[in-house]
């Protein structure tokens, strides 16, 4: 599996923790994140990785800001991306089970780090339930 991870100022010790998370369960991350703490614009961090989903590079996203609704925003401009703004794992996981979420997007000043990483399991291992959410999924407009 290998995951885009994206993240402004605001989420750089959350990235860096669900790296760590990530890459000890073997999973490719591919980090178009900043590093820092100096103010930037998620933007910049959050269409790489929507557009690397979009494309098929990789199997899923996860951004990470303040709010998480700039990120969510921002990647939800994309095709076929079914971005998802979550704050507990419940919601997480009927993302993933209803909505076929992906990319998951984090709302690092409202959440623990330890919620966030339990999050990114729930994530990584709820799958699409398909059936009657497919035909929904299907009424999502592309751009």
């Amino acid at each position: 599996m290998k995951i885009a991870i994206g993240n402004d100022h605001a989420g750089t010790d959350y990235k860096l923790a669900i790296v760590g998370l990530l890459k000890s369960k073997g999973i490719e991350v591919v980090n178009y994140g900043t590093d820092g703490v100096d103010s930037v614009d998620y933007p910049d961090f959050t269409h790489p990785v929507a557009t690397d989903v979009e494309g098929g590079k990789v199997d899923m996203g996860i951004v990470i800001c303040g709010s998480g609704n700039g990120a969510s925003m921002t990647i939800n401009k994309h095709q076929n991306i079914r971005g998802a703004l979550c704050w507990n794992k419940e919601i997480v996981q009927l993302a993933r089970e209803h909505n076929d979420a992906n990319i998951l997007s984090l709302p690092a000043r409202f959440i623990s780090l330890p919620q966030a990483l339990d999050m990114v399991e729930t994530f990584l291992n709820t799958k699409f339930e398909g059936g009657r959410h497919e035909r929904r999924i299907e009424k999502i407009p592309c751009r």
